[in-house]
């Protein structure tokens, strides 16, 4: 549902308002951007990129329930706040979410040291681990908002810690 929100805003953004439907956080736009930027994109090769590594790690977060699923977009638009209040340029895209999803199940393995937790973290670290290099300012393109996936990430490692179980809870 959530991806569909994207794809449908994309597409009225770009059949009758010829991109100019921005959504995204900047200085100066309103507070409500702070929950609209996810569903901002700079054109169907953003939102597609952004889709096809969301959904399977929103699959994989959600494994953990709605909870930790919950945990993670509310810190992900936590720190969505300094950029939003802070940062010169506009940020918008689901990759801050996709960063925040990628953090929880890096650090969720770690925090409950448990054999399914570990081997979940394991697997997104072989599977997604080279985009790690996006959370740096100088191995991002030109364009892309570093700032938003470390935002994002830094939201997702706040999340997996607040909603880890210890290894002997059931």
């Amino acid at each position: 549902m959530l991806v569909g929100l994207a794809w449908l805003q994309e597409l009225i953004d770009t059949l009758f308002l010829r991109g100019q439907w921005s959504l995204a956080i900047h200085p100066g736009s309103g507070w409500w951007t702070l929950f609209t930027a996810p569903f901002s994109h700079g054109g169907f090769s953003h939102l597609l990129t952004n889709t096809l590594v969301f959904l399977p790690l929103s699959y994989l977060v959600m494994l953990k329930g709605l909870r930790a699923y919950l945990a993670v977009w509310m810190g992900v638009i936590c720190l969505e706040i300094p950029i939003w209040l802070f940062w010169p340029v506009g940020s918008h895209g689901l990759s801050g979410v996709v960063y925040g999803l990628l953090a929880y199940l890096l650090a969720i393995g770690l925090i409950e040291r448990r054999p399914l937790s570990l081997g979940l973290s394991v697997l997104v670290l072989c599977l997604y681990g080279s985009s790690l290099f996006g959370l740096l300012p100088w191995a991002s393109p030109p364009g892309v908002s570093w700032i938003g996936h470390t935002g994002g990430f830094i939201g997702g490692l706040i999340a997996a810690a607040a909603t880890a179980r210890k290894a002997n809870q059931a």
